[in-house]
């Protein structure tokens, strides 16, 4: 792992995104002060408490402490991985689980829309916003697997092979860099949503079993989100950029 800041000092001009690429430990504090870290990663840590409305100091005391330790062993610092690795990894663990999770999730939304809805409206948009954002998110792994992670993949070998990148990827990966930044961007719009229509996640009173199974799995769906979306803003794209700078 790379060295942390010795002083707070320092951690107030870096960027959210650089501090959880560097340990992901902190990404656990990031969430609980309603910081942004994925779509929002290339913001100044002060900047970011500020718009956040949270104390600097005890942010910067919290990330302290959540890196006091030494990470555990299986903790792999994705900085030294290829940018084939990172990709397959990302296929593996996070598409993997948006296909195998998210029509459950919506399907949960909308059972409990169903039942709670009289008592509960916010259920609804709550279906609604899940049900959009989980099918955009669909055509984004499929776009991302069928076009632009295979020209990522590409490009990297012919680098690293001192070749000149295909002009055909190249063009892909320009198109890419925008395109796949603003498609994240979406996608954590809408669970910013979900998260405030659902007040935090809180269970109301009269909620069901099946009721506290949709908001826990919205709330792991989320936090495999974040985490997906970390790795691709922060590290895939400056990677991909950097392929045909």
């Amino acid at each position: 792992m790379t060295d942390r800041p010795d002083t707070p000092a320092d951690l107030r001009t870096q960027t959210v995104g650089a501090i959880v690429t560097r340990d992901y430990r902190t990404a656990a504090v990031f969430e609980r002060h309603g910081i942004d870290f994925c779509c929002g990663g290339d913001v100044a840590l002060g900047d970011a408490c500020v718009a956040a409305r949270v104390d600097l100091e005890q942010v910067q005391k919290d990330l302290a402490d959540a890196t006091a330790t030494a990470p555990a062993a299986h903790d792999d610092d994705v900085t030294s991985w290829t940018l084939t690795q990172l990709i397959d990894h990302i296929d593996a663990a996070h598409h993997t689980y948006v296909r195998e999770n998210a029509p459950r999730i919506g399907a949960l939304a909308r059972k409990i829309e169903q039942v709670h809805g009289a008592h509960h409206p916010e259920l609804a948009e709550i279906s609604a916003v899940y049900g959009d954002m989980a099918a955009a998110l669909m055509t984004h792994l499929d776009d991302e697997e069928r076009v632009f992670f295979p020209a990522i993949k590409r490009a990297e070998a012919a680098t690293r092979a001192g070749e000149a990148v295909d002009p055909a990827d190249a063009d892909t990966l320009r198109t890419g860099v925008g395109q796949l930044a603003a498609e994240h961007d979406e996608v954590g719009g809408a669970l910013h949503r979900i998260r405030d229509l659902a007040m935090g996640y809180a269970l109301p009173p009269d909620a069901c079993a099946t009721y506290d199974l949709t908001f826990r799995s919205l709330r792991e769906f989320e936090a495999d989100i974040h985490r997906h979306v970390h790795l691709e803003n922060n590290i895939l794209l400056p990677g991909m950029a950097a392929l045909i700078a």
